[in-house]
């Protein structure tokens, strides 16, 4: 492990993730580059700030799940390389259903240089301690789409009011959303706030 990071389900105690870019169930429709391990990783600033996270969320009968933490940058190269391949439709109506492929950065749901490569951001929702289900967002992970924004119109009143929980949680322990993906939070305060990493995730 790089100095100054953990593995998240370590440091968090019970978490539950699912490193989508570890397996074949994300916009790619494969593996990428860098995640050799199904783990989630974080810098020590991000687990603090998410340790927090965790027990706003409990106290209200919740758990958070993660989906993605820090992100190598040799898999952001592989998003941008994937962008300019010709469209095969596989994962297309799930994902980007509305939008092609190579409009992805331009529409800012995919970007050169990532918080998520810097440490300092989460892909994450929240789950029931009771019963372990997903709360309903509206718009599964990593779906490009108006959708996704917060605030989007399309969003039920139940949704709306999840991702207003996820956010209260959220912003109260230390992190900023990003309007366009209801599921990305970033560090208010980041540790390596000009520094790209790029080693691979390996358990």
């Amino acid at each position: 492990m790089h100095p100054g990071f953990v593995f998240l389900d370590e440091a968090l105690g019970g978490v539950r993730w699912d490193a989508k870019y570890a397996t074949w169930d994300n916009f790619t429709g494969a593996p990428v580059d860098g995640y050799e391990a199904n783990r989630v990783v974080g810098s020590l600033a991000l687990a603090e700030a998410l340790l927090r996270a965790t027990g706003h969320a409990g106290a209200e009968g919740l758990g958070l799940l993660l989906w993605d933490g820090y992100r190598p940058q040799r898999a952001v190269d592989r998003f941008r390389d994937w962008a300019r391949e010709p469209e095969d439709g596989r994962t297309k109506a799930r994902f980007y259903p509305r939008i092609e492929r190579a409009d992805m950065f331009r529409q800012g749901y995919v970007a050169d240089r990532s918080g998520h490569s810097r440490g300092a951001a989460v892909d994450l929702t929240l789950y029931r301690l009771d019963t372990g289900e997903l709360l309903p967002m509206g718009g599964g992970h990593d779906l490009m789409d108006a959708l996704s924004h917060h605030g989007a119109s399309e969003a039920t009143a139940s949704e709306a009011a999840a991702r207003a929980t996820l956010a209260r949680i959220m912003t109260g322990s230390g992190f900023r959303p990003y309007a366009c993906e209801w599921w990305h939070y970033a560090l208010a305060e980041e540790p390596h706030p000009d520094e790209y990493f790029d080693f691979p995730l390996a358990g």
